[in-house]
């Protein structure tokens, strides 16, 4: 299966498990040797919340979805959290 195949589940599945949280759609970069799949996937998260939560909810479902969907391992999903946002940064209300 193409790399980018994969990648466009990997987005879709971080994208569910932010639970379709509005703001830039998560994007997966994949890697797929040997019938495993590396996955590194960029979000924005919500703020304040818990971070590291987020991060593994993203990092599980991720994982699941992909070898659901492809019969793929997945032995490594990276997130990074590209950007922040606050609703209350966004209404200038934060002192």
């Amino acid at each position: 299966m193409a790399d980018r195949v994969v990648a466009k589940i990997a987005s879709r599945a971080a994208r569910e498990a932010l639970g379709g949280e509005r703001g830039l759609l998560p994007y997966a970069v994949v890697a797929v040797r040997a019938g495993a799949a590396r996955v590194r996937v960029a979000v924005e998260l919500g703020y304040p919340s818990d971070l590291g939560a987020q991060c593994a909810a993203v990092r599980r479902h991720v994982a699941t979805r992909i070898g659901e969907l492809t019969g793929m391992e997945v032995p490594d999903v990276a997130v990074t959290v590209e950007r922040l946002h606050s609703p209350r940064l966004e209404r200038g209300t934060v002192r």
